[in-house]
């Protein structure tokens, strides 16, 4: 047999589906690492680590349910979950009510709103650490802004504001809402922007006046932003951590035990790394759940400007 007629390896050939779904998936691929190694890996180990006794020196010892049944049985645990949800029903609707105001103030024609708008926005990009410092201040009873200004103006004595467990979350509301109220109030400005002024021109002339406008066009093309709003403050309530952390150390009395603050003592303060697992764990399936109430219910209260333009049709 010649060289000629040895017969020759054939070639991986692709066809044109195969060679786009390759630059698909190599394109995709440090997503997809990030994701393996970022999220799914801890998310891994997280479940794992959730059913083991581990004290971040030795190896991990598995004990099963232990950790969660010690979890439901546990008082700190229930306080700092309700600590969390009642204070994210007072903070998340008044974050929307501010925000929302303040949007609607700021989309008006008044001079220099530019500068209007870069003033609320200003306390989005302070550091948590100062922002909760300076907050620290103002709220001191004997030399903060705020009980100086009740003094010169009642002449009593303001209250102790962070020292106080039934003032402490109305405190701690009042600032998150001062620093959020800018971020949110860009994504409400933009969407008032995106509504068709079509949709005023033609209320007008039915002789809608501008309160009826708001309810009945403004505040329902809105509801799309409210909805994300909602959602991400939710999901922002239950990850706070620096304003514990910094200002209260969860107190007065557990009054501001926050679910992260608890967490995080549980796994670098008393090195239960398990026990903390087990609480991420659950108050990730809190989250879960109350995301998924939230889209089902969004059914009935989300609207979008060709519902609005065509009767709900």
């Amino acid at each position: 047999m010649t060289a000629s007629t040895v017969p020759r390896p054939s070639r991986l050939r692709l066809n044109a589906f195969q060679k786009e779904a390759l630059s698909g998936f190599l394109f995709i691929s440090p997503w997809l690492l990030g994701f393996l190694i970022f999220v799914l890996g801890p998310m891994v180990a997280l479940i794992y680590l959730s059913f083991t006794r581990w004290d971040l020196v030795g190896s991990p010892r598995w004990v099963g349910v232990r950790n969660y049944v010690r979890l439901f049985e546990d008082p700190l645990f229930r306080q700092s979950l309700k600590v969390t949800i009642g204070y994210g029903l007072g903070r998340v609707p008044l974050g929307i009510i501010v925000a929302l105001s303040v949007a609607l103030l700021l989309n008006q024609k008044v001079k220099f709103v530019g500068f209007w708008r870069v003033i609320y926005y200003m306390p989005v990009v302070l550091p948590s650490v100062a922002v909760a410092l300076v907050w620290m201040w103002i709220y001191n009873p004997r030399y903060g802004v705020l009980n100086g200004f009740i003094r010169q103006l009642l002449g009593v004595e303001g209250p102790r504001w962070l020292d106080d467990p039934l003032l402490v979350l109305p405190s701690l509301m009042v600032m998150a809402v001062w620093v959020s109220a800018g971020r949110n109030m860009i994504i409400y400005l933009s969407g008032l922007q995106g509504i068709s002024q079509e949709l005023y021109d033609a209320s007008a002339i039915d002789g809608a006046n501008s309160w009826h406008r708001f309810w009945k066009i403004t505040l329902p093309l809105l509801t799309p932003i409210i909805f994300f709003n909602l959602v991400t403050g939710m999901i922002d309530t239950f990850k706070l951590f620096t304003q514990a952390y910094v200002m209260t150390e969860g107190g007065p009395r557990n009054a501001s035990l926050f679910f992260t603050y608890y967490l995080y003592q549980n796994a670098f303060q008393r090195f239960r790394m398990g026990y903390a697992s087990a609480m991420a764990l659950v108050v990730f399936v809190i989250i879960m759940l109350l995301t998924l109430l939230i889209f089902r219910s969004s059914r009935a209260w989300v609207y979008y400007e060709s519902e609005i333009a065509g009767g709900g049709n």
